[in-house]
């Protein structure tokens, strides 16, 4: 595989994601119940909610509820009862704010990188192919990977490969991304360049984020506010801010005694969780 390919983000080709849709969206979750067989609930009475820009982690012990939230939120599942809303709006899985990024990153194989970026708005069809290559080389840019755009995902790093995931949910224009793990599977350097990417991307697009993981380090560095969710069906444990200074270095940002007290503080609380399963 080839190493990671960077290069510095153009003006001109950032020019062309510039759409109504830019910023962050709001979303609420009001009173929702859910259960995959109607007799084991996953949420009872759930509530959540996120102002435009916002960058929130949600941390929790395996099978409370973290994916289940994201597809709830990404309107896949509907809920039991209760109201999922983006900008006001009942979710809908078409809706346009909304940008998926999941643990793999389910690129086309056959596709080289420009047509994985521009599948999303070939199949709108608002847009002629010139205007669609533009759109996907911008978010290559975005990325800093402006330079594969004629390789083929075989060619590519699995660094690589999820920049090329997160460009193609980009390209969207979405207003609210919901990332699954998106970094679990890559290399912790790999991993740490991408969360330093992804902070720098967040600060200049200003999308809302919700963003599973089950680092804790990685929740404190990327997140404005980390909730904690408990065992399933409880819902929400606690929720905690995280007031450290942006922008954000990985490096220097771990060195802070706050980054190390927050840390602490999730650790211990997710301890008690699991005591008391």
């Amino acid at each position: 595989m080839d190493c990671e390919i960077l290069t510095s983000p153009s003006d001109s080709r950032i020019g062309a994601l510039s759409g109504d849709r830019s910023g962050g969206a709001a979303f609420q979750v009001d009173g929702v119940d859910f259960s995959y067989d109607g007799t084991h609930p996953v949420f009872r009475s759930l509530a959540l909610t996120a102002r435009p820009g916002e960058f929130v982690a949600l941390l929790g012990p395996s099978g409370c509820g973290k994916t289940t939230l994201l597809n709830l939120l990404s309107g896949f599942l509907p809920p039991s009862s209760g109201r999922i809303t983006i900008d006001g709006e009942t979710v809908t899985p078409e809706m346009p704010a909304l940008g998926y990024v999941f643990q793999s990153p389910q690129l086309f194989p056959w596709l080289d990188v420009l047509d994985n970026v521009r599948f999303g708005l070939r199949m709108t069809g608002r847009l002629r192919d010139a205007e669609q290559r533009d759109k996907a080389m911008a978010a290559l840019a975005l990325v800093g990977l402006e330079a594969a755009a004629g390789k083929f995902p075989h060619q590519l790093s699995g660094g690589m490969q999820q920049r090329v995931a997160l460009a193609r949910v980009l390209v969207l224009e979405p207003r609210l991304l919901l990332m699954d793990e998106p970094f679990a599977a890559l290399d912790a350097i790999t991993r740490a360049t991408l969360n330093e990417e992804l902070l720098r991307l967040c600060g200049r697009l200003g999308q809302t984020v919700l963003f599973i993981t089950h680092d804790v380090e990685e929740a404190v560095f990327l997140a404005d506010r980390v909730v904690l969710l408990d065992i399933a069906p409880a819902g929400i444990h606690s929720e905690l801010a995280i007031d450290l200074p942006r922008p954000r270095r990985l490096r220097e940002t771990r060195r802070l005694e706050r980054f190390t007290t927050l840390t602490d503080t999730l650790l211990e609380r997710i301890s008690a969780i699991v005591a008391a399963a």
